[in-house]
């Protein structure tokens, strides 16, 4: 564990994105940034991941939300971002693109499980739930996710169901989870130029569509 890198990481992007911010902003990223630290100290989070997270949180503080890292949801979950404004809850999930080792033979499939097990699982924590990502990684959404619950059809959900069953098991996806879950936006988080950029999922999904070895089929 290299905390002295992971400190001078933070603290060179920390001051990238406050230079031109006022008093507030700077001290709810300094907020964040020491909370970030201390979670590396204690080797619950990665460096990539950790930047992302202060970038993205950057971007909610500008709106009006307070924003906290690493939120527990319950005994079994803890969010990458929690953000709060006036009565409304917002829950970000950080997709570096990474995949483990274990999953060399499946990386799409084990990436579309992800994907799915964690628009299922969070957003019901939420009044509006995103996925963040970079412009290098092309996230997977099941097509379920891209209907209004309403128009779910019991046996795609149970198609998805059964995918994320092949990986998460303790406790299982439930039905009920896929069917009422609901993504509302996606965050291009460019890490190189301190920006992110949020868009609606249909927005997002026709964007990746224009790739040209891209097909609706490889989104699941």
């Amino acid at each position: 564990m290299d905390t002295e890198k992971f400190n001078e990481d933070i603290n060179t992007l920390l001051e990238r994105i406050s230079e031109n911010e006022d008093i507030r902003v700077k001290s709810e990223l300094e907020r964040i940034s020491d909370r970030l630290v201390k979670l590396y100290r204690r080797n619950l989070v990665k460096i990539n991941h950790s930047v992302m997270e202060l970038l993205c949180a950057k971007h909610l503080i500008l709106k009006g939300y307070y924003v906290d890292v690493e939120h527990q949801l319950s005994d079994m979950l803890v969010c990458d971002l929690f953000g709060v404004r006036g009565e409304g809850k917002l829950i970000i999930e950080i997709e570096t693109g990474y995949t483990p080792p274990d999953h060399a033979l499946d990386p799409s499939t084990y990436n579309r499980a992800r994907i799915a097990s964690k628009i299922a699982r969070y957003s019901a924590f939420s009044d509006k739930f995103g996925l963040g990502t970079l412009p290098t990684n092309i996230l997977q959404i099941p097509g379920v996710f891209q209907k209004p619950p309403s128009h779910r059809e019991a046996d795609e959900i149970l198609e998805v169901k059964a995918l994320c069953d092949k990986y998460y098991k303790k406790p299982p996806v439930s039905f009920d989870e896929i069917k009422n879950a609901r993504l509302h936006a996606i965050y291009i988080i460019d890490v190189d130029e301190a920006l992110v950029r949020e868009i609606d999922p249909e927005a997002y999904i026709d964007e990746v569509l224009k790739i040209p070895f891209i097909k609706r089929e490889f989104l699941g």
